[in-house]
């Protein structure tokens, strides 16, 4: 306790977490009696009692009345489910998380609120009033003009991109996208029958002057864009091609509809779309792609009221309503400061695994955002098959970039290989280990797999 500097009270919830990283305290451990501990530290009690309580609200303690206070179970300490692969990017889970805490903390003072009642209902279509003024507010911090008239709340990203296909789109209809682009709009489109226009892209994402010659080829009605930190590709535009493609989707009356599931990772992101255009952008912004998936949260800002309340019926005729204790609790969260508190976490353990990546991995051999979680690997002498069954046994999410093709006759040479979700620190070291060795230390032997 003696090294750490602050209040007292911090130093003793620190030192619980460092016996915990170290293995000194296993999970089940009981600690001291905390007025025995303040008389052994020679401290006042109530600076013990608020050091548990911080290792309470960090995860890394419970206390169970009489009995005491007991290590407990977490994440790569003591017994644990392994990592499974579900082929979707995930957001790391922080080696020092409080989200488990906060979100027991959360649930337990929406129900015993006051309108704890009416949080078990079914919500208005799009959301309660106070729900998506929360969003707008939170939208708003980055530059977008939003209020509760044109933000809805979705449950999910995908949900919402739903509600703008319908609402934005008819079969036929000509979208440019870069020439990968997620999945799950691939799939939308196709179900629409609305044709993809791949753009040419390069390591700042979508070229310009390529959606300027699209538009004067032909009448496109919209432009899909991952601006930062892009599934898969890992590119940002930069401020002026922002700027450009918003010039040119307002000559030719194009729809930009914008996903933007990572930006709130990167305090320095350029302005969005929907700040630049607000006036043509469609904004779909996850809570579950910065924390956690299991929050399935979205907010969907429309450029106008009657955009808004023709997408509200839409996502209410698909999923009703988002988890109605979930929303709540984010509500909270983001009028208190522990959403911030929690995108921090997640950052912070981003950025440690990005400097993993960048100890086992040459430099130029892959793509990846600052605080981003997960990688774009070209390949050159290996199949991506040969890649993805290399890292299979140890459960990691890789995936071929033809998955990700507009066009998929085009070879793409690539896989996009995920460092978050349960995997830990230790696997995900192994599992750039076997990467490099598949990539750069094969000798030109071709693979056995048959």
């Amino acid at each position: 306790m003696s090294a750490t500097q602050g209040p007292l009270y911090l130093a003793i919830s620190e030192a619980i977490a460092r016996d915990v990283d170290s293995g000194r305290l296993a999970a089940g451990d009981r600690l001291p009696p905390q007025r025995e501990l303040a008389e052994a530290l020679g401290i006042d009690l109530g600076t013990v009692t608020r050091g548990y309580a911080e290792a309470r609200r960090q995860g890394l303690i419970e206390a169970e009345g009489r009995r005491g206070s007991f290590v407990r179970e977490r994440p790569g300490v003591g017994a644990q489910v392994e990592p499974f692969d579900t082929g979707m990017n995930l957001p790391p889970i922080p080696q020092r998380t409080s989200f488990a805490a906060a979100f027991t903390q959360g649930v337990q003072e929406v129900l015993n609120g006051p309108a704890g009642a009416n949080r078990m209902q079914y919500q208005p279509a799009g959301g309660a009033p106070e729900d998506r003024l929360a969003g707008a507010r939170w939208l708003a911090a980055s530059g977008i003009a939003a209020s509760e008239d044109n933000v809805l709340v979705t449950s999910g990203a995908q949900t919402a991109l739903h509600a703008v296909a319908s609402a934005v789109l008819q079969p036929g209809d000509a979208v440019c996208t870069g020439p990968f682009v997620y999945p799950g709009w691939s799939a939308i489109c196709r179900r629409r029958g609305v044709r993809l226009v791949p753009l040419a892209a390069d390591e700042g994402g979508i070229d310009p002057d390529a959606f300027a010659a699209a538009c004067e080829r032909e009448a496109v009605r919209a432009i899909y864009l991952v601006p930062d930190n892009e599934n898969p590709t890992t590119a940002t535009l930069s401020t002026e091609r922002r700027a450009r493609i918003v010039e040119i989707a307002r000559r030719h009356d194009v729809r930009i509809i914008e996903d933007d599931p990572y930006s709130r990772l990167d305090p320095a992101a350029p302005l969005s779309l929907a700040a630049l255009a607000p006036e043509r952008t469609w904004h779909v912004a996850s809570l579950s792609k910065l924390v956690s998936p299991a929050l399935r949260i979205a907010y969907l800002r429309a450029p106008h009221l009657r955009d808004a309340l023709t997408l509200a019926a839409d996502t209410h005729e698909t999923t009703i309503m988002p988890p109605p204790i979930n929303l709540a609790v984010c509500t909270r969260w983001l009028g208190d400061g522990t959403w911030e508190r929690l995108v921090s976490e997640v950052r912070e353990e981003c950025l440690e695994r990005q400097r993993i990546v960048a100890a086992h991995l040459p430099a130029g051999s892959y793509r990846a955002a600052q605080a981003g979680y997960h990688l774009w690997v070209p390949l050159r002498g290996i199949q991506p098959y040969e890649v993805i069954g290399g890292l299979r046994p140890l459960c990691v999410s890789v995936v071929s970039g033809e998955q990700f093709a507009v066009d998929p006759t085009q070879g793409t040479g690539a896989v996009r290989l995920s460092i978050g979700g349960s995997l830990d620190r230790h696997r995900l070291a192994r599992a750039l280990e076997v990467l490099d060795a598949l990539l750069h230390h094969r000798g030109g032997r071709q693979s056995p797999m048959v």
